[in-house]
């Protein structure tokens, strides 16, 4: 950390926790391949050098490295560690907002991840932490990362009336809940964000804002964040024309204990697949149904029966739906040790019955 930033530490501040990815990236040659670049190259500190001239009067600012990834390689001990220093910051009184900078590729995990685990700690006390990120890597000709981070900045330091406390992502000038972060375009500014729900950064929507607290009123109670080597195996299966019964029997014997079906349309399961899923469920296998679309809900019982145990995503994607199944076996796991009855489905449903922001 600079001196400045050693001093800031001492008094309220924003906190900026750095993830590495493409805002952190380097392109070899930026003017003329500006895509063909290295994530996860320079440090948090660096990015935050280069915006603090337009830091609004006021806005102390304290950086910490966490990783420095290429996202794609994000794994569930990162997101340990992003989870204990979220919370940790939470925790402390000097912290007034988090911002934490990621690439786009897996924003969206560990936007969920954070919702689940740390969403209703930072609603309780009031603090934002902001997701941002970048579609251009930081030396590109009109790189993006500088305007996201000082819109994050700018969010997590907003006076709370704007805005509750809670878990958000901002890019390309809007913002949206993190849990509906989902990157549906490979090069768009705003990809992660473009099918999400949002408000401009500049100016809250008030329906925007309603639905969201309507979410966060029904977000109860946080999940704990597993132990090192404690996540259990989920992988993302998807449903498609030609699909075989060994797909899912491949796993039946394997130490696999979920599976994310992301199937066509509204979530419809290749017929093929009917069989071998029942006994997936027979061996203790937890099933999550989604669609592999993009867009949408996959509601229960739609657009067929679902098989006794199958539960429907809601309006999680694939991906977002697997770290809930994980954060959901490993918290039925704890239930169960201290002698409570609920279900990984009990807080599945949880994040899966939130109502969706129109």
């Amino acid at each position: 950390m600079s001196t400045i930033e050693n001093l800031s530490e001492n008094s309220p501040h924003i906190l900026v926790l750095g993830m590495g990815g493409t805002i952190a990236g380097l392109a070899s040659n930026p003017a003329d391949k500006p895509l063909q670049y290295d994530a996860g190259q320079v440090e948090v500190a660096f990015l935050l050098d280069h915006v603090r001239s337009a830091i609004p009067e006021g806005i102390s600012l304290v950086s910490k490295q966490v990783a420095n990834i290429n996202s794609r390689n994000l794994t569930e001990s990162l997101l340990i560690h992003l989870g204990e220093a979220v919370r940790e910051a939470l925790d402390s009184t000097l912290v007034q907002g988090v911002v934490v900078t990621h690439g786009t590729d897996t924003i969206e995990e560990a936007g969920i991840f954070l919702q689940m685990t740390c969403g209703k700690y930072a609603q309780n006390l009031g603090k934002r932490v902001i997701l941002t990120g970048a579609m251009l890597p930081s030396n590109a000709p009109k790189a993006d990362g500088p305007s996201n981070l000082l819109d994050a900045i700018r969010w997590a330091s907003t006076p709370i009336d704007n805005c509750p406390g809670g878990i958000y992502a901002v890019m390309d000038g809007r913002g949206c809940l993190a849990m509906d972060l989902s990157k549906r375009h490979g090069s768009a500014l705003n990809a992660p964000i473009q099918a999400s729900p949002s408000s401009s950064v500049g100016l809250i929507n008030p329906s925007w804002l309603s639905g969201v607290k309507a979410a966060q009123a029904l977000w109860t109670e946080d999940l704990p964040i597993p132990r090192e080597n404690e996540w259990p195996w989920v992988e993302i299966l998807t449903s498609h024309a030609g699909a075989r019964s060994e797909t899912i029997t491949h796993w039946l014997n394997s130490k696999v204990k979920g599976l994310v079906l992301a199937g066509t349309g509204m979530g419809g399961l290749h017929d093929a697949w009917h069989d071998s899923l029942a006994a997936a469920l027979k061996h203790g296998i937890a099933l999550v149904r989604t669609t592999r679309t993009g867009a949408g809900e996959t509601l229960p019982n739609l657009p067929e029966k679902d098989l006794a145990g199958c539960l429907a995503s809601g309006s999680l994607s694939a991906p977002r739906a697997r770290i809930a199944l994980q954060l959901s076996l490993n918290a039925e796991k704890q239930a169960q040790a201290a002698g409570k009855s609920l279900t990984w489905q009990d807080f599945f449903a949880r994040i899966a019955v939130l109502p969706v922001i129109r």
